[in-house]
Formats: structure tokens, C-alpha cells, sequence
């Protein structure tokens, strides 16, 4: 198993994206904290991991608050004795508006998780992992980070700046055995696009070059091998997990 004996932390880890990653790590090994700020959810994704013969822990944190996101690693050392794999996955995305619409409020909320969370998160991650001198951290981002973003302003600003954290952190950790990098998911069926008639789920897949729309599963594959020692020359990369979406 890639991970067997690691202790693993997954942000917004109660669906979608964040649910398959926490799986697949335990899956291959890992002991993993589940976290998410909707405590039903996160249950059932350690209910998940247990059933299937995993082990895993469920911690409740909103990385839009410090304190939460200090005590969620708090809880990883003292419950698994350390912090091997890290996965910032929470963010917020927002309903489509052109940008002198949005308010400071929609703004502010969706940095505060998305970039914010994400910075806290490692930051919190990187002081335990710096000290036992390894670790392997990987952030999502999204294709709208390494593109423009019309109609969706905060969303796209707060992942390009996820895709320059994990760059900045990558080259300061890179001699300190710590590998920082990000995946940016294209269009992938998370409850939001499941919940779309089908006709508009066509629609959407149609402007993906591979012709379909991408699974959670997808994105869960790629954080597994950027976190794995087969991929241990790679740091500070971005890999898009879009079907093609950025050279259609």
C-alpha cells in the first residue's frame, strides 16, 4: 500500500472531492483525519473508511479560523503520533456575478476560506512537519486558478493565489523534505453539478475535449500520486485534472 503506516489530514473532507481523497489515502494505508464544518457529513465519510477497514477520525474545523485549523493538526499528532500527508481542500465557490455586483461580504467570505484557509492550513502543517523533517502536502486549486474566471471574480482570484502559495511554499520547503503541490480540477460531478438537469450536464461535458465530465475520483488519483514517494522529485507543480478544458 502507498501509505501504510502515514497519517493523512483532509480539509472539506465530508463530500464530493474532498470524501474520495480521504478514502483513497485510507484505502492505501493511511490513518486519516477527516475534517469539514458539517459534522453529519464528515461522520459518514469515517464511517465510510472504517467499514471498509481504515482507520479514521473525524475533527470538525472551519480554516476560515486559526484556532480551529491549529487544533485539527493538534488532533492529528496526538490521535496518529504525527503528520505525514496533508489535503487543503476547503473553498467556496459562489454563484455567477459580473464584479462590481459582488459585495465585500461575497468577497471577503470566499477569500477567507479559499485563500485564507489555505494559507492557515499549511502554515499549521508546515510547523509540524518542518520539525520531524518530511511530509507531503497537497493543495486543490482549480483550473480557474490558471485561467480567467469571468463572472466569477473572488472564485478565480482566491485560486490563483492558492496555485502561487503552493509554488512560494514549495520552493521555501523544498530542502526540508517537504513536497508542496496543487491539483486543479476541471469540471468534475460534486453536488453541484449533479444537481443540473441533464440536459445541462451534456452541455457542460460537451465543452470538455474528452467529452465527459470528470469524477471526484479523478482528482482523488492525483492528489494519491502527488503525495506518494512516486512522485518525489515533484514540487511547486500545478497538474490540471480538466479532461483537456486548457488546450481545447
Amino acid at each position: 500500500m502507498l501509505f501504510e503506516d502515514k497519517v493523512a489530514l483532509v480539509t472539506a473532507a465530508g463530500a464530493g472531492i474532498g470524501r474520495s481523497i480521504a478514502v483513497k489515502l485510507a484505502a492505501e494505508g493511511a490513518r486519516v483525519v477527516v475534517s469539514d464544518v458539517d459534522d453529519t457529513a464528515g461522520a459518514e465519510t469515517v464511517a465510510l473508511i472504517v467499514d471498509a477497514g481504515g482507520s479514521a477520525v473525524y475533527q470538525s474545523a472551519n480554516v476560515a479560523d486559526d484556532a480551529q485549523v491549529r487544533a485539527l493538526v493538534a488532533r492529528a499528532v496526538d490521535e496518529y503520533g504525527g503528520l505525514d500527508l496533508a489535503v487543503n481542500n476547503a473553498g467556496l465557490g459562489a454563484a455567477p456575478k459580473p464584479l462590481q455586483d459582488i459585495s465585500d461580504a461575497e468577497w471577503q467570505r470566499t477569500i477567507d476560506v479559499t485563500l485564507t484557509g489555505t494559507f492557515q492550513s499549511m502554515r499549521a502543517e508546515l510547523a509540524h512537519m518542518t520539525a520531524q523533517g518530511h511530509g507531503a502536502i497537497v493543495n486543490i486549486a482549480s483550473i480557474a486558478g490558471l485561467q480567467s474566471t469571468s463572472q466569477l471574480s473572488p472564485y478565480g482570484a482566491s485560486k490563483h493565489g492558492v496555485v502561487s502559495l503552493t509554488q512560494s511554499a514549495a520552493a521555501e520547503n523544498a530542502a526540508s523534505g517537504i513536497r508542496i503541490n496543487a491539483v486543479a480540477p476541471g469540471p468534475i460531478i460534486t453536488a453541484a453539478l449533479a444537481s443540473l438537469p441533464e440536459e445541462s450536464r451534456r452541455r457542460y461535458a460537451d465543452e470538455v475535449p474528452m467529452k465527459r465530465l470528470g469524477d471526484p475520483e479523478d482528482i482523488a488519483e492525483a492528489a494519491s500520486f502527488l503525495l506518494s514517494d512516486a512522485a518525489s522529485f515533484i514540487t511547486g507543480v500545478t497538474l490540471p485534472v480538466d479532461g483537456g478544458s486548457l488546450v481545447r
